[in-house]
Formats: structure tokens, C-alpha cells, sequence
């Protein structure tokens, strides 16, 4: 079976329980300070999933190869290869199809409800109203003939869904160990509290133990069609 093709962009947000849900052999890349990275064709892989970061996933100058990154997926979604972009990986994925890029757009961090607003295979395990782990601030449109899939008040498009690929603002990678490293990384904390760090640990122990099983299923979900690919 061809390899799934992880994209990450720093070392404390790898794919968490992603990888070894896929049930498939994992190429891991970092290539996002590269302006001309060498990624591999298409047609050598079975789907390809993006990480999330703490940059801008219009940030070219600083970071030159988001560019590649995004000729990656546009292409990857033409090619009806399987494709999973989570939180930058979302909005790497929503501007590879035209969409627009807002920074600052609204600060969610934390646990809190999404409202699923359409069906989806892969998303559907979640549930209607999930709660799920948000730590973002910008946001991105919905792409042009995307699906809407989810939406929150701060953040109107959660999730898309466009041919192959689905985009999830949220984090359906973290499981316990995920969120122990996050909460003592001084870059995600940088801007917390204690206070709010102790509500994040806490509201992670209460909801992660529904979560998990959930987003299992969900990655269970994409890896059949990484399988259907082959």
C-alpha cells in the first residue's frame, strides 16, 4: 500500500492520534521553511493529511513553503486523492481551493460545542454538537463549492468538505499525551493564564474521554477511503 503523507509544521504538533488510526504506512514531512521543497508525486501516495502551526497559512515570506504545501493539495483534491487538513491544515487547504484567509479573525482556545450543519461520512462520528478542542485565531471562508459542514459564532466555517478532501478548524488529533505536551509548550501557552491553562486540563480530562473514541472513528473513516485508494 502506497504511504499517507503527514505535513507538519513544528514539532509539537505532529498527528497525534492520526497516524496510528490510518491503519497505512506514514511519510512524516516538515517542509514549510523550504521555499522549493521535494514532495512526493501524487500518484506514490494514498492521502495526504496536513498538521496544524503557529504561522500564518498565508505567511510565504516567512514561511516559503506553505506555497508548496498549498500546489500540493489543490492538486491532491483534482486528483480525488483522500486529503485531511487540520486547523492550519484547514486553512492551507480552504485558500489551495480560492479561499480567502482572515488573521485575527476571533480567538478560540479551549473546549467548547461546534454545530455540525450538514452529513458527512468522515465528520459524522462526531455528533451534532461536539465538543471538541479549539486553539486558533484565524479563520478561513468557505471555498467555492465547498460543503459546509460545521460553524461556531466566532468561527463560521469549522469544517468543509470539497470532493476528497475534508478541512476540520479543530483539533480531532489530540488525545491526552497531545494535550500534556500542548499545555507545556511555552509557545501555545504564551498567552494563557494559569487560570485558563487549569479550565483547558480540566475540561480535558472531563471531555477527552468522549472525544477520543469519537475522532478515532472519524480517522477510521478517512483511512478507508486512503484504503479505497490504495
Amino acid at each position: 500500500m502506497r504511504p499517507v503523507l503527514v505535513l507538519t509544521h513544528v514539532p509539537y504538533e505532529g498527528p497525534g492520534l492520526i497516524a496510528p488510526g490510518l491503519d497505512a504506512p506514514v511519510r512524516v514531512r516538515t517542509v514549510v521553511g523550504t521555499a522549493d521543497p521535494v514532495l512526493p508525486a501524487l500518484d506514490e501516495v494514498s492521502g495526504v493529511v496536513v498538521m496544524g502551526g503557529p504561522m500564518d497559512a498565508d505567511d510565504d515570506r516567512g514561511h516559503p513553503g506553505l506555497a508548496a504545501e498549498r500546489a500540493l493539495l489543490a492538486a491532491a483534491v483534482d486528483a480525488d486523492v483522500p486529503v485531511l487538513g487540520v486547523c492550519l491544515g484547514a486553512q492551507l487547504l480552504g485558500m489551495a481551493l480560492g479561499a480567502h484567509l482572515h488573521r485575527r479573525h476571533g480567538t478560540e482556545i479551549g473546549f467548547a460545542p461546534v454545530d455540525v450543519v450538514a452529513d458527512d461520512l468522515v465528520l459524522g462520528p462526531l455528533g451534532s454538537r461536539p465538543t471538541v478542542l479549539h486553539w486558533h485565531s484565524d479563520a478561513i471562508d468557505l471555498p467555492p463549492a465547498a460543503t459546509l459542514l460545521a460553524s461556531t459564532p466566532t468561527t463560521p466555517v469549522q469544517a468543509f468538505r470539497a470532493g476528497s478532501a475534508l478541512g476540520v478548524q479543530f483539533h480531532v488529533e489530540v488525545e491526552p499525551s497531545l494535550l500534556d505536551l500542548w499545555l507545556t509548550t511555552p509557545t501555545m501557552t504564551a498567552d494563557l493564564d494559569d487560570e485558563e491553562l487549569a479550565t483547558i486540563r480540566s475540561d480535558g480530562a472531563r471531555h477527552l474521554p468522549t472525544l477520543v473514541p469519537a475522532a478515532h472513528k472519524l480517522v477510521q473513516g478517512f483511512a478507508e477511503q486512503v484504503r479505497t485508494r490504495g
